[in-house]
């Protein structure tokens, strides 16, 4: 007796086709030449929240989402002229609209039916959303979004009440989780207090246990000084069950100290009543604000000590350290999110790209901020040039015409004949913009700002006497003039108008940073800045900086004309900070450079026994312990006196030109993979000390 079973012979080829396309598990959409769909199978019909019958007859086009759809139109026109297919796993990733209205990542291919005589293209449809690497992507960016939002406020806040009270909400929206709370070290180290919660009622805050004892999770943090997840706490057997992280109820948690600078000061807790909710990327996160928190705190903990006769001076002191961590910290949330800009999982997601575009712009808010405290103190590193005053101001006026109240009206004084001035243009803008801003909350039912600029050959006595031996620039001076139509200011106000942190704007309209910042930067470029002012009669705010010398142009342009990065530079970097390394790798890897990477000046030199081709040595200035990596640079050149050199730092000028660091080409951190770029060419082809 025959036993086998039925073979595809014994069936209807036709319904053989038709089943197959059934089962799929892809999306399968079959459209004509007109764009209509004309067939789709079950798996279309759960992925885009139609029945079949609703798919057929329905114009392909009703599946994309508005804002891509006129692209979409021409790609399927210029598809129809040339069909090809095109397979899966090509990255062609793109967004498909359901029929309620949300969206969903999906990757598509095209199969054309034209060589089989049939007038159709297959489309099949693959949801991509949970692909590990997309979520992985977006869950960064989002993470990054929120760590500069808590990095903002860090350099903003003065008060640690602010800053503790925000940052645990922060962390819960992050996160997803149920409670967060920060601990914080008593005096005596013993024992820590609950210093801001949220998600946690104060009845159970006060019922915590908070010794400092590794059976417990809070002290086991502090002990270790290393993070914690309590995956399960119904199979957790470490620590007590009474002395649970969060008390009763809770499923997973976890812990991260608060680190400045080696020395413990508390612990950063999230809780969730889930378990298994938080895995590297989470700790990552938390540790990166348990940086910015500490830091912080200490900060603000050691500016209360200070008298108001001693705060810029000790305030310039913190700001090395902090401007150095923080701008580590900017380098690889730039860095990353740059690289996630370029990622084609990205691409054709508009809820995607503008999550990281949001990132990216609270990113650059995030330096300018820090640049603000290097600012006041006359700690930040500028980039003098020659700048057209006339230029600059008229380009300002344009974009504060669009940008500010229409009540405000803009005019400018600045003839095409008005010498130019020495100063970092960049941060002249920044200035300038400040006191334009200044001026605007001045007049808040309108009036007009004016610029003008004007050659100023001989000083006023006292800015004379005040510049001392900088007056005497060899080409004299320019003076910018800032007049508004605004209130005025008071004797007493006009005199502290320059002190940091001193504004008279309501709590959380402004940090009392701006004319500082602008009298930091105008004496750091070797010129002087005056206020006029009285109740009822407006404010000029008086720049008055050097005009460079007759050769300054021709340096500036051989400085600037730099050639591009040539292709295979062997390039030895040394990074004490595994993240910004990595980030550093990724930039110069995409120029073409072959890198060899090292976390300690120590390991470099040794690395150098072995290979010893090396055209360029990128070392950060601050190298942790050991070696710092100025040293790290002649020993080098010592060995190898071909190797170019270039530095980078977060930290202050001050800190740099103690180091001797000015000797190189030095890249300012934060940078992205342009200014990296401009730095190896201008440093590569200047001239080996």
């Amino acid at each position: 007796m025959d036993q086998t079973g039925p073979t595809l012979d014994d069936f209807d080829e036709r319904s053989v086709y038709r089943s197959l396309f059934a089962a799929n598990p892809d999306a399968l959409l079959l459209v004509d030449a007109r764009g209509v769909i004309v067939r789709a199978n079950p798996a279309a019909a759960r992925l885009l929240g139609y029945t079949t019958g609703e798919l057929t007859g329905l114009p392909v086009d009703a599946l994309v989402p508005d804002a891509v759809r006129p692209r979409h139109a021409n790609y399927r026109a210029a598809y129809a002229h040339q069909p090809r297919a095109r397979p899966m796993g090509t990255h062609t990733e793109l967004v498909a609209r359901r029929r309620d209205g949300s969206e969903v990542m999906v990757e598509i291919a095209l199969s054309p039916l034209q060589d089989q005589g049939l007038p159709y293209v297959v489309a099949a449809v693959r949801d991509i959303a949970d692909f590990p690497r997309v979520r992985q992507a977006l869950q960064r960016a989002r993470y990054n979004e929120f760590i500069v939002q808590v990095g903002r406020l860090a350099v903003d806040t003065r008060e640690p009440h602010e800053l503790l009270t925000r940052v645990p909400a922060v962390v819960a929206e992050a996160l997803g989780v149920d409670a967060v709370a920060v601990f914080l070290l008593e005096p005596d180290r013993r024992s820590l207090r609950v210093a801001s919660t949220f998600g946690v009622s104060e009845v159970d805050a006060a019922s915590w246990r908070c010794t400092n004892r590794p059976e417990t999770p809070i002290g086991w943090v502090v002990a270790q000084a290393a993070p914690l997840i309590v995956a399960d706490f119904a199979h957790e057997h470490r620590f007590d069950a009474q002395d649970r992280l969060f008390g009763d109820g809770a499923g997973s948690a976890l812990g991260v100290p608060l680190n400045d600078r080696g020395t413990i000061i508390g612990v950063l807790a999230a809780r969730a009543n889930r378990p298994r909710h938080f895995d590297e990327a989470e700790v990552r996160f938390m540790e990166t604000l348990s940086v910015l928190l500490a830091t912080s705190l200490q900060r603000v903990q050691a500016e209360a000590q200070l008298s108001h006769a001693q705060r810029l001076e000790a305030v310039g002191q913190l700001t090395g350290g902090i401007a150095h961590d923080f701008n580590n910290l900017l380098t690889v949330i730039q860095g990353n999110l740059q690289v996630l800009e370029e990622h084609a999982s990205l691409g054709a997601d508009p809820s995607a790209q503008q999550m990281v575009a949001a990132a990216s712009r609270a990113s650059r808010r995030g330096a300018e901020l820090t640049g603000k405290l290097l600012a006041f103190s006359r700690r930040q590193v500028l980039s003098p040039s020659r700048v057209n005053v006339s230029v600059l101001l008229h380009s300002l006026a344009d974009m504060l015409r669009r940008t500010l109240d229409q009540r405000v009206a803009i005019v400018v004084d600045a003839p095409d004949a008005c010498p130019p001035c020495v100063a970092d243009a960049g941060q002249l803008e920044s200035a300038l913009l400040n006191i334009a801003i200044n001026s605007r909350d001045a007049m808040p039912d309108g009036g007009s700002i004016s610029f003008a600029c004007r050659a100023c050959p001989e000083l006023p006595l006292d800015v004379a006497e005040e510049l001392g031996a900088d007056a005497a620039a060899p080409n004299g001076f320019v003076a910018i003039d800032i007049t508004d139509t605004g209130d005025g200011m008071s004797d007493e106000v006009r005199e502290r108008a320059f002190e940091p942190f001193f504004t008279t704007k309501e709590i959380g309209r402004g940090t009392g940073l701006g004319l500082s910042t602008v009298y930091g930067f105008v004496k750091q470029s070797k010129g002087s800045i005056r206020l006029h002012s009285a109740p009822g009669a407006g404010t000029t705010v008086t720049m008055i900086l050097p005009c460079p010398p007759r050769d300054a142009g021709a340096r500036a342009r051989d400085r600037s004309d730099a050639s591009p990065v040539e292709a295979g530079l062997k390039v030895l970097l040394v990074e004490d900070e595994p993240e910004v390394r990595a980030v550093a790798c990724r930039y110069l890897r995409s120029l073409g450079c072959e890198v060899v990477d090292f976390g300690t000046a120590d390991q470099a030199l040794a690395s150098l026994a072995l290979q010893s081709d090396f055209e360029l040595l990128l070392t950060d200035v601050a190298l942790g312990p050991g070696m710092r990596g100025t040293e790290l640079a002649r020993q080098v050149q010592a060995r190898l006196p071909g190797v170019a050199v270039l530095l980078m730092s977060g930290y202050a000028a001050e800190t740099i030109e103690s180091t001797g660091a000015l000797a190189w080409e030095l890249l300012r951190k934060p940078f992205d993979r342009a200014q990296l770029a401009r730095a190896v060419a201008r440093t590569v082809g200047t001239p080996r000390p």
